[in-house]
Protein backbone atom coordinates (compact mmCIF):
# COMPACT_ATOMS: atom_id res chain seq x y z
CA UNK A 1 0.00 0.00 0.00
CA UNK A 2 0.82 3.69 -0.50
CA UNK A 3 1.54 5.64 2.19
CA UNK A 4 -1.25 7.94 1.16
CA UNK A 5 -4.01 7.87 3.39
CA UNK A 6 -7.55 6.18 1.29
CA UNK A 7 -9.25 8.84 0.18
CA UNK A 8 -12.84 9.59 -1.86
CA UNK A 9 -14.92 12.46 -2.80
CA UNK A 10 -16.40 14.22 0.04
CA UNK A 11 -19.77 14.13 -1.47
CA UNK A 12 -20.76 10.51 -1.13
CA UNK A 13 -24.05 9.22 -2.65
CA UNK A 14 -26.58 8.64 0.23
CA UNK A 15 -28.48 5.77 -0.59
CA UNK A 16 -26.42 2.85 -1.33
CA UNK A 17 -25.76 1.60 -4.77
CA UNK A 18 -27.44 -2.05 -6.33
CA UNK A 19 -25.38 -4.44 -5.55
CA UNK A 20 -23.60 -2.50 -3.00
CA UNK A 21 -23.71 -2.81 1.12
CA UNK A 22 -25.20 0.01 2.84
CA UNK A 23 -22.12 2.27 4.41
CA UNK A 24 -24.04 2.85 7.65
CA UNK A 25 -24.42 0.65 11.20
CA UNK A 26 -27.25 2.32 12.54
CA UNK A 27 -30.58 0.27 11.75
CA UNK A 28 -33.25 0.62 10.04
CA UNK A 29 -35.68 1.64 13.07
CA UNK A 30 -32.88 3.72 14.28
CA UNK A 31 -32.99 5.83 11.19
CA UNK A 32 -35.84 8.31 12.03
CA UNK A 33 -33.77 9.71 15.43
CA UNK A 34 -30.45 10.71 13.44
CA UNK A 35 -32.31 12.16 10.21
CA UNK A 36 -34.52 14.33 12.84
CA UNK A 37 -31.74 15.90 14.68
CA UNK A 38 -30.50 18.90 13.35
CA UNK A 39 -27.64 18.97 11.37
CA UNK A 40 -25.38 21.02 13.87
CA UNK A 41 -25.89 18.08 16.58
CA UNK A 42 -25.28 15.04 13.98
CA UNK A 43 -21.22 15.87 15.00
CA UNK A 44 -18.35 13.56 13.47
CA UNK A 45 -17.35 10.29 13.86
CA UNK A 46 -14.43 8.97 14.44
CA UNK A 47 -13.16 5.16 13.91
CA UNK A 48 -9.41 4.25 15.19
CA UNK A 49 -7.03 2.35 12.96
CA UNK A 50 -6.99 0.14 16.05
CA UNK A 51 -10.61 -0.88 16.02
CA UNK A 52 -11.03 -1.49 12.27
CA UNK A 53 -7.77 -3.45 12.65
CA UNK A 54 -9.16 -5.76 15.40
CA UNK A 55 -12.59 -6.33 13.27
CA UNK A 56 -10.52 -7.25 10.35
CA UNK A 57 -8.16 -9.48 12.77
CA UNK A 58 -11.22 -11.70 13.90
CA UNK A 59 -13.03 -12.12 10.80
CA UNK A 60 -9.63 -13.25 9.30
CA UNK A 61 -9.27 -15.69 12.30
CA UNK A 62 -12.46 -17.02 11.45
CA UNK A 63 -11.69 -18.48 7.99
CA UNK A 64 -10.98 -22.02 7.76
CA UNK A 65 -7.37 -22.28 6.74
CA UNK A 66 -5.98 -19.54 8.86
CA UNK A 67 -3.61 -21.19 11.42
CA UNK A 68 -2.09 -17.83 12.95
CA UNK A 69 -1.96 -14.30 12.27
CA UNK A 70 1.51 -12.31 11.96
CA UNK A 71 4.81 -13.32 10.68
CA UNK A 72 7.06 -15.35 13.33
CA UNK A 73 8.77 -12.51 14.92
CA UNK A 74 5.90 -11.27 15.53
CA UNK A 75 4.30 -13.83 16.91
CA UNK A 76 7.20 -14.45 19.54
CA UNK A 77 6.24 -10.68 20.74
CA UNK A 78 2.85 -11.35 20.81
CA UNK A 79 3.00 -14.25 22.92
CA UNK A 80 5.75 -11.76 25.39
CA UNK A 81 2.60 -9.70 25.57
CA UNK A 82 0.36 -12.25 26.46
CA UNK A 83 2.63 -12.68 29.34
CA UNK A 84 2.43 -9.55 30.64
CA UNK A 85 -1.46 -9.50 29.91
CA UNK A 86 -1.41 -6.76 26.97
CA UNK A 87 -2.56 -9.12 24.17
CA UNK A 88 -2.72 -7.87 20.41
CA UNK A 89 -5.95 -9.19 18.83
CA UNK A 90 -4.98 -7.34 15.77
CA UNK A 91 -1.29 -8.94 15.61
CA UNK A 92 -0.97 -9.28 11.69
CA UNK A 93 -3.10 -6.64 10.50
CA UNK A 94 -2.32 -3.05 9.25
CA UNK A 95 -4.54 -0.74 8.08
CA UNK A 96 -5.37 2.96 6.96
CA UNK A 97 -8.42 4.76 7.81
CA UNK A 98 -9.42 7.68 5.53
CA UNK A 99 -12.33 9.37 6.45
CA UNK A 100 -14.79 6.81 4.41
CA UNK A 101 -12.37 4.65 3.09
CA UNK A 102 -9.83 1.93 4.16
CA UNK A 103 -6.95 -0.38 3.00
CA UNK A 104 -6.29 -3.28 4.97
CA UNK A 105 -3.32 -5.69 4.92
CA UNK A 106 -3.17 -9.16 6.91
CA UNK A 107 -0.07 -11.04 7.21
CA UNK A 108 -1.05 -14.64 8.48
CA UNK A 109 -0.28 -18.38 8.78
CA UNK A 110 -2.34 -21.21 6.83
CA UNK A 111 -2.76 -24.39 8.24
CA UNK A 112 -1.17 -27.43 5.31
CA UNK A 113 -3.96 -29.26 3.66
CA UNK A 114 -5.84 -25.98 2.54
CA UNK A 115 -5.08 -24.06 -1.07
CA UNK A 116 -3.37 -20.65 -0.52
CA UNK A 117 -4.67 -19.18 -2.85
CA UNK A 118 -8.48 -19.98 -1.53
CA UNK A 119 -7.76 -19.57 2.02
CA UNK A 120 -6.42 -15.65 0.92
CA UNK A 121 -9.45 -15.36 -0.89
CA UNK A 122 -11.56 -16.04 2.13
CA UNK A 123 -9.64 -13.94 4.42
CA UNK A 124 -9.81 -11.16 1.37
CA UNK A 125 -13.97 -11.61 1.02
CA UNK A 126 -14.41 -12.01 5.53
CA UNK A 127 -12.43 -8.75 5.86
CA UNK A 128 -14.54 -7.03 3.11
CA UNK A 129 -17.70 -8.34 4.00
CA UNK A 130 -16.92 -7.43 7.89
CA UNK A 131 -14.91 -4.02 7.53
CA UNK A 132 -17.88 -2.58 5.46
CA UNK A 133 -21.08 -3.75 7.32
CA UNK A 134 -19.64 -3.34 10.99
CA UNK A 135 -17.16 -0.02 10.62
CA UNK A 136 -19.05 0.93 7.68
CA UNK A 137 -16.00 2.23 5.95
CA UNK A 138 -15.57 1.67 1.94
CA UNK A 139 -12.93 -0.81 1.76
CA UNK A 140 -10.86 0.15 -1.30
CA UNK A 141 -8.23 -2.92 -0.91
CA UNK A 142 -7.32 -6.72 1.40
CA UNK A 143 -4.00 -7.35 0.75
CA UNK A 144 -2.88 -10.99 2.00
CA UNK A 145 0.18 -12.52 2.71
CA UNK A 146 0.97 -16.07 4.16
CA UNK A 147 4.59 -16.35 5.16
CA UNK A 148 4.06 -19.71 6.33
CA UNK A 149 2.62 -22.78 6.68
CA UNK A 150 1.37 -24.63 9.73
CA UNK A 151 2.53 -28.45 9.68
CA UNK A 152 0.54 -30.25 12.76
CA UNK A 153 3.28 -32.09 14.72
CA UNK A 154 6.16 -30.79 12.97
CA UNK A 155 6.19 -26.89 13.80
CA UNK A 156 4.65 -27.62 17.14
CA UNK A 157 6.17 -26.77 19.93
CA UNK A 158 8.43 -29.17 21.34
CA UNK A 159 7.53 -31.60 24.35
CA UNK A 160 9.25 -32.07 27.72
CA UNK A 161 9.48 -35.52 27.20
CA UNK A 162 13.22 -37.13 27.35
CA UNK A 163 14.18 -39.22 23.95
CA UNK A 164 14.11 -42.54 24.33
CA UNK A 165 17.86 -44.26 23.88
CA UNK A 166 18.43 -46.08 20.72
CA UNK A 167 17.90 -50.00 21.16
CA UNK A 168 20.79 -51.72 20.26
Amino acid sequence: MDNDKPTRPAAAPSTPQPGTAPHTAVTAQDTTAVDNLPQAAQGKTTIAETAVAKVAAIAARNVPGVYALGSGTGRALGALRDVVGASDIAQGVHVEVGEIQVAVDVNLIAEYGHPLTNVADQVRAAVFTSVGELVGLQVIEVNVEINDVHVPGLNDPKSNEKPRPAAS
